[in-house]
């Protein structure tokens, strides 16, 4: 067969794999069914569990196991994933109600990661079982091949409450993400119920019965009236707070404490560590002086963090500036979005609660569907027995006269009589007159002889009136709405009774947190580092007295005002920027804090190439050379920004900064709308191999701080750039080089950028 070369776009062939690789991972990884509010991990490894009999009332089994089949049969997306997933569903503080039942750590609120799936071990929760997988025997959901079709998996699973609110969710897929908070279990299903009675009933009637979420770390929320707004859209922000509580001292020498019990749901893991040190922080820098200590001391009986206090401490004061200045106060976002008919749908309250019911009175629909059918094949086999028993001498003359099994159900099924021996012509003609269907006759042959005696005859024909009973109540489900309806009803109000739980979040319209910083009064200060990066400031009268020794003693010393910041150039082309006032202010002799600490930023893997204040750099300037000898001009405003750490400049593979110096230039445009660079200054490289360029500041051009720059010289091969020298045309500049003394004015020619400069 000739091979045949299919030409396609490229484009469209990018743009169709990324469609389906995207619409992959929304639908089939990372958002959850709107029916059973999972997400196809979760489904499985619940499902895989159940197949493994990891009942509530059986003994744990090791994740690893769990996780092994799992991902043999079900997942194949690798381990850790999985596992990470069967522990989600342990932990109690994450899940408003828990799926499964773990030995082992499994981690806990603080961030610590579960033990290795080969130690922990888990088992199904009597909840899941009885909400999550009763009745996937009763086809009430489809079953779809697995990954490679060697097994059998349901698509749904048919849970009897909206998980999706009880549980809530959270994914990441491409180009959108879901965010759906807890709910409390019983709250969900009387709001079920109240749909169920009218489906007219608007989100805020439901929200009669959901007054909010529900977090499983409690806290308050405490923008309640935004609630509204955000059930019937499916987005919006929801405000938490950790809940405070002030103990007083039980004696005179006891200090007051504040003490958190409570935290909001977006502090579980790391920070709860961030919020402890946003506090010292706060202790540090003297944004307040009535905290004296701070200690975490929570256990499996809950969060308790103790902010212990000075005396008279502003209570009050001190809980607004927590709320304000930590994540104590943090907001959630709500973003409902889940799959409905195989495409993300972003839901509100009454859609969520109304594809949980369509849903339910489909499992319903299909599981009395399974019930009646096998009623009406009981029916049909006790009528056969009953009718049997009646003419029981028939059937044993029967037996009896046939040669095999098959003659005999021939006879029962058809009335053929031929080849079998009566002992009487009208027993001949009896069983001419035989019709038992086949499924009868099965079970006629199959009777036991004990099944004749008269109480068990008895007990069969009241069977029989029960399957009847039976066949009328399913057939009364199935015809009629309403009885669904209540069946349901019935069906979520026993889960409610048996696994609610009290609300733990607690819903207000609280107040705004008001904390006033007290204003820094602006005054002129004297930053002063010294070689070993020690950093202080102190006023002019202390400079004044000290000058000298300041100047001997430091590396860095200039004035600037508090309310600058201090900007630090380093080799590796980054900016770090520290404010002045969070610089220990104070006298001469005090040691000071070092920079790097402020600056946060490792002074082990970089070190300060230039250090000012904004003041100093903001309307000029700035030169920046490289090793390589790459050079540009950038414009000081560009460095007046808010983050603590930006790139300064970008730097080639192997780079990095030797110089940073603040210049003179001048930067206009033409008529023609090009940049003119004026500048009276001289600029003079020199290299390691003794090569000095010299030419004029105004031959460099401007560029964004983002930028490589241009050559400032052509180095020969191995040398490198080692100074700068940047000076007025008209001074005299000595510089020595070996054992020679060199005027950088008269000994060197002023030449054009990118040169080789001389070799002296």
């Amino acid at each position: 067969m000739a091979e045949q070369i299919i030409k396609t776009e490229f484009s469209e062939v990018m743009q169709k794999s990324f469609i389906d690789y995207s619409m992959s991972v929304i639908t089939a990884r990372a958002l959850p069914d709107a029916r059973d509010g999972l997400k196809p991990v979760q489904r499985r490894v619940l499902y895989a569990m159940d197949q493994l009999g990891l009942n509530y009332d059986k003994p744990h089994r090791k994740s690893a196991r769990i996780v092994g089949d799992t991902m043999g049969k079900y997942h194949p997306h690798g381990d850790s994933s999985i596992y990470e997933t069967l522990v989600v569903l342990e932990q109690d503080f994450k899940k408003g109600m828990a799926l499964v039942d773990g030995h082992g750590n499994f981690g806990s609120i603080e961030g610590d990661g579960a033990a290795a799936m080969r130690y922990t071990e888990a088992k199904l929760k009597k909840f899941t079982q009885d909400v999550y997988l009763k009745d996937l025997d009763k086809n009430v959901v489809d079953f779809v091949p697995n990954f490679d079709e060697t097994e059998k998996e349901p698509e749904v699973l048919p849970v009897r409450v909206p998980n999706l609110l009880i549980n809530g969710a959270e994914g990441i897929a491409v180009g959108m993400t879901t965010n759906i908070p807890t709910h409390n279990l019983a709250e969900v299903c009387d709001a079920v119920c109240a749909y169920m009675d009218n489906e007219n009933i608007t989100t805020e009637g439901l929200m009669q019965y959901v007054i909010g979420p529900d977090f499983p770390t409690g806290g308050l929320v405490v923008n309640k009236k935004d609630l509204l707004s955000i059930y019937e859209s499916g987005t919006g922000k929801i405000k938490l707070r950790g809940k405070v509580e002030f103990e007083p001292g039980a004696k005179r020498t006891d200090k007051d404490k504040l003490v958190i019990t409570e935290i909001p749901y977006t502090m579980i893991g790391a920070n709860i560590s961030k919020f402890i040190s946003d506090v010292v922080d706060l202790i540090e820098t003297k944004k307040t002086s009535d905290i004296v200590d701070i200690s975490n001391e929570s256990s499996k009986e809950g969060i308790r963090i103790v902010l212990e206090l000075k005396k008279n401490a502003d209570v009050e004061k001190l809980k607004n500036l927590l709320y304000k200045k930590t994540k104590l106060e943090d907001t959630f976002g709500v973003n409902m979005l889940a799959i409905v008919d195989n495409r993300p749908e972003t839901l509100g309250l009454k859609a969520i609660i109304k594809h949980h019911v369509d849903f339910q009175y489909d499992i319903a629909t299909r599981k009395y569907t399974t019930l009646l059918n096998k009623e009406r094949e009981n029916k049909e086999i006790k009528e056969g027995l009953i009718r049997a028993c009646n003419i029981i001498d028939l059937i044993i003359e029967i037996l009896r006269g046939s040669k095999n099994l098959k003659q005999a159900k021939e006879c029962l099924i058809n009335g053929d009589v031929s080849d079998i021996k009566f002992r009487s012509e009208a027993s001949r003609k009896a069983a001419m007159k035989l019709d038992f269907t086949p499924r009868q006759a099965t079970a006629v042959l199959e009777l036991r002889l004990y099944k004749l005696i008269g109480l068990e005859i008895e007990a069969l024909q009241k069977e029989y009136e029960e399957t009847l009973n039976k066949i009328a109540e399913y057939e009364d489900v199935l015809n009629n709405r309403s009885t669904m309806k209540k069946v349901i009803k019935k069906d979520i109000q026993k889960i409610k009774k048996e696994y609610q739980v009290p609300r733990k979040t607690i819903i207000e319209d609280g107040k705004e947190a008001v904390y006033e910083e007290v204003k820094l009064v602006e005054q002129e200060v004297v930053f002063i580092m010294d070689r070993f990066g020690y950093a202080k400031t102190v006023d002019n009268n202390t400079f004044e007295r000290n000058k000298e020794a300041i100047f001997n003693e430091n590396k860095y010393v200039f004035k600037c005002m508090n309310t600058e910041k201090i900007c630090i150039f380093t080799d590796k082309g980054d900016l770090h920027q520290v404010k002045v006032a969070d610089i220990p202010f104070g006298r001469f002799r005090d040691k000071g804090t070092p920079i790097d600490n402020l600056g946060n930023y490792d002074s082990r893997g970089e070190n300060i190439i230039y250090l000012c204040s904004t003041g100093q750099i903001i309307e000029r300037k700035l030169l920046f050379a490289t090793k390589m000898g790459m050079i540009k001009l950038v414009d000081g405003k560009e460095f007046d920004v808010t983050k603590r750490t930006v790139a300064a400049t970008k730097l080639n593979d192997g780079d990095e900064v030797i110089n940073v110096l603040p210049t003179d230039a001048v930067v206009s445009v033409d008529s023609q709308g090009q940049e003119i660079i004026s500048s009276e200054e001289h600029l003079v490289i020199k290299t390691e191999g003794g090569y000095y360029l010299k030419f004029a500041i105004s031959e460099i051009p401007q560029k964004k701080k983002g930028a490589v720059g241009v050559r400032g010289i052509k180095l020969v091969s191995g040398d490198s750039v080692s100074d700068l020298y940047l000076f007025n045309k008209e001074s005299e500049i000595v510089v020595g080089y070996g054992k020679k003394q060199i005027s950088l004015k008269d000994d060197i020619n002023l030449t054009k950028r990118d040169g080789r400069g001389v070799k002296k």
